[in-house]
């Protein structure tokens, strides 16, 4: 993000969403995807018109490698003091497969409940 659109002493949990998220190299709808929510929300959390509960901000920080009171206050490690560690992208994938299994599994589980 550019230094006009973003400035950590004024930045809001919805602009750190961003910037960390950006600094991740996904999408709004990957996350989304991910985090098994609507591309909507997630845009609706980076304008600071809802906030994520705080399960999902805790998987939202694991899942982004930023501590989730960087996400909330500013405060702790975001994604600009990061180093990369070795097997990241292989862990992003991973938690992507994962996710895209439990939501799998959720609709199997719902379409043999209704026979």
């Amino acid at each position: 993000m550019s230094d006009e659109i973003y400035a950590e002493h004024v930045a809001t949990l919805g602009d750190r969403l961003t910037a960390a998220r950006e600094a991740a190299g996904l999408s709004v709808d990957a996350l989304a995807s991910e985090l098994g929510v609507r591309p909507e929300t997630l845009e609706g959390w980076e304008a600071d018109q809802a906030e994520p509960t705080a399960p999902l901000l805790s998987q939202i920080a694991a899942r982004l490698a930023v501590d989730a009171d960087w996400l909330m206050m500013g405060t702790g490690t975001g994604p600009q003091q990061q180093a990369p560690a070795a097997g990241q992208s292989e862990l992003h994938e991973l938690r992507r497969l994962l996710a895209e299994a439990s939501r799998q599994l959720g609709r199997l589980e719902e379409a043999l409940k209704h026979g």
